[in-house]
């Protein structure tokens, strides 16, 4: 009797790839190795990206600028060469309302939930966007009077120099000590190209919608801030001037706030700071 040969296939067959192929696999050197790669090249990448990113809120800030100028522009041709006025005014020392006259942009920054303070500005009928009030760098809320804060963004980071038709006639008492130009045709000292009408506010700052500064000639050598531009924009700020163009300006020295409602000295750092934006404003009734 023959006995069959059968040949007995293992019960797991060994999988075989076509010919010239193999399993790829990475060791644990090679996976140290590529995550190494990963990681340089996210520490290369990422600043790239927040520097993108800080320059494209930069240039938006810029942009609204440039809005509210061509605003500013459009009142002044519709009535008779007469600037927005500027007068809504509070307090240093109490935050509270010192002057509440016609402004370009009424109220408070620090408590405004609502834009209704924009809405019922001077400028708001030549563009109806509120977005263009607020610098998209700032990220500071709304808050209570007591200075709580509210999980809402505030509805604008600009002031208007005082230069710009900027006290109220009505109260002598400030309009005798604070120069400014009532009408377009009447800028000359400084000339339009270097007279500022916008600027980015510090969010510690901001309060009313009026930058104030002590000009040389009317206060001499008295050295504080009253208001205190920005520095959010890579140590500087966005302003605009009155023939219409917008710069960035970069401090020397980070802008610090260091009490709340007080005009705070500025330190020997910061002066050719403070000089640079002192000169940008009318500084005094003498000049033309």
């Amino acid at each position: 009797m023959t006995q069959d040969i059968v040949s007995i296939q293992p019960a797991c067959p060994e999988r075989r790839l076509p010919s010239g192929q193999s399993h790829a696999a990475f060791t644990l050197t090679e996976l140290l190795v590529v995550l190494g790669i990963v990681t340089i090249l996210a520490g290369l990448l990422l600043p790239a990206l927040s520097r993108a990113r800080a320059q494209a809120r930069d240039l938006a800030c810029q942009n609204h600028m440039r809005q509210l100028q061509i605003c500013w522009y459009l009142y002044a041709g519709d009535h008779g060469d007469i600037l927005p006025p500027n007068n809504s005014v509070y307090s240093l020392t109490t935050g509270n309302p010192l002057a509440l006259g016609a402004s370009w942009c009424p109220g408070n920054a620090r408590l405004d939930v609502e834009p209704s303070n924009i809405l019922n500005g001077l400028l708001y009928p030549y563009n109806r966007s509120t977005e263009i009030y607020r610098c998209p760098a700032d990220r500071s809320k709304v808050e209570t009077p007591e200075g709580h804060p509210l999980p809402f963004p505030r509805t604008r980071s600009y002031n208007m120099s005082q230069s710009v038709n900027g006290w109220p006639e009505f109260d002598p008492r400030l309009a005798e000590i604070i120069p400014s130009y009532k009408k377009l045709s009447q800028i000359q000292s400084p000339p339009p190209a270097r007279l500022m009408v916008f600027l980015d506010v510090h969010e510690d700052a901001i309060l009313d919608s009026l930058f104030g500064i002590p000009t040389q000639q009317v206060f001499g050598d008295r050295r504080e801030w009253w208001d205190i531009p920005a520095d959010r924009h890579r140590q500087g700020c966005n302003l605009s001037f009155a023939d219409g163009h917008v710069e960035h300006w970069r401090w020397r020295v980070p802008k610090v706030v260091r009490a709340r409602w007080v005009a705070q000295p500025v330190p020997e750092a910061e002066l050719p700071d403070y000089r640079r934006v002192q000169q940008a404003v009318r500084q005094s009734w003498d000049a033309p």
